[in-house]
Formats: C-alpha cells, structure tokens, sequence
C-alpha cells in the first residue's frame, strides 16, 4: 500500500515543504445532534496520520487523513459507514502520568501487518507566541483547517466542515519508541527531528458531509439565430 492522494485533491505546501501529521489525543463528551448518548461512544483515544490540502474545485484548504485508529469498535464503524474514513480498530492505552505529561500506545488489531505507535509526550506550558496561531506561521497552517476531506462510496469527492476556536498550542517533547503509521503507507520519514505540539483541550464542531462540488444545476443554453 502506498500513500496516494485522490486526483481532485492538490498537498498544500508551506514554504514549498509538504508536511505529514500525526496526532494522538482523546475524544472526550461526543455527542451526535438530535441523537441521544450512545453508551461507550462519549469518551475513547484516537490516533490520525493526516496531510494538508487544497481540493481543485474550491481550493478549500483542509485535512485528508490516510489512516485513522480507535479504540471504540462502534465508532470505527460509525466513521467508515457515514463518513467513508479509513477508520481502524486499535488496542489503545493513554496514560496520564501528570498535568501534561502522557503515555500513548496504539496496535492496529486484525491487521496483515503490524501498526504500532509507542510514546510518552508533555506540553512545556502555556507559550504567549503560540496562544493563538497567526497567520504565515507554521502553526497556523497545520491548525488553521477548516474541513476533512474524504470520498464517498461511489469515489465523489466530499468534506465534513469543521469549526473551531484557535487552538491553545504548547510547545512539546517526545520520545517516540515505535512509530509504524508511516511505513504501513509506503512512506518513509525523513531523518530530521519531528516539530511538536500539544494542545490541553479544544472543541470541535462536525458537520455533516457533503459533496465537495455539488452538481451543476440546469441551466439555458443561449441560442443564436441567424436569418437564413
């Protein structure tokens, strides 16, 4: 399996570099609109290998995840039946160890191959530069996404937009002792240290999907008449 981009989305690029994300945090307090709780579905780690993007219709710019992990079986299918993402069943653990400091461990289950992502990480503090991402930073590229793009069942290009307050970023460390998402793709990181992030808490709003460019509507065709 190698990583390969649908043809109707572009990689949006910052300073000509294409960057490549991968984000572990925990879904807490999920809530479907109009759909009462569903026991075991309010609170679980998750885990996204994801890239940045412009679709060529709009030039939207957004996120397009090449895998996803969870640990909630029902959310798993969820994900794939509405919104199509490559969404798979891990054994997942999140350790808080302090205020800011975590373990994170993931194993893809029923898999050919082994995915496993192994590390601790800890945010540094509240940082006055990155309080709020502005705008021709780094930062705001990577956070700044407003939609997820993904492909339905019958491959039309679609989104679920998202809305979000700025996010609260922190600067980071890691030690990252297994890190198998890359690879079980086809690709493979460079060997320059990894820049970090963390974020203590931030909520999101999803919308339903739908359809990136929505078909034309009918339109009349101008005729010219030319006396004969």
């Amino acid at each position: 399996m190698a990583a390969v981009l649908p043809d109707w989305l572009e990689v949006d690029t910052f300073h000509g570099s294409a960057w490549l994300g991968i984000v572990p945090f925990w879904l807490d307090r999920i809530k479907i609109r109009g759909v009462p709780p569903i026991p075991g579905m309010r609170r679980f780690p998750d885990l996204n290998l994801r890239t940045y993007v412009r679709d060529q219709y709009t030039r939207t710019p957004g996120v397009y995840c090449f895998s996803l992990d969870a640990s909630n079986l029902l959310a798993v299918g969820i994900a794939r039946t509405w919104y199509n993402l490559p969404y798979y069943w891990s054994e997942m653990r999140l350790e808080q160890r302090s205020d800011r400091e975590f373990a994170f461990y993931s194993r893809r289950r029923l898999s050919n191959q082994q995915v496993v992502f192994n590390a601790r990480y800890r945010g540094l503090g509240p940082n006055a530069s990155l309080a709020e991402p502005r705008s021709g930073t780094l930062e705001y590229f990577i956070t700044e996404r407003n939609c997820l793009f993904s492909a339905d069942r019958t491959g039309q290009p679609v989104r679920a937009n998202l809305h979000h307050v700025p996010w609260p970023l922190e600067e980071a460390e890691a030690e990252i002792e297994r890190n198998d998402l890359a690879a079980s793709i086809g690709l493979t990181l460079p060997k320059v240290a990894p820049v970090l992030h963390y974020s203590r808490r931030l909520a999101v709003y999803v919308w339903p999907r739908e359809l990136v460019r929505p078909a034309l509507a009918a339109r009349p065709l101008p005729v010219a008449v030319t006396p004969s």
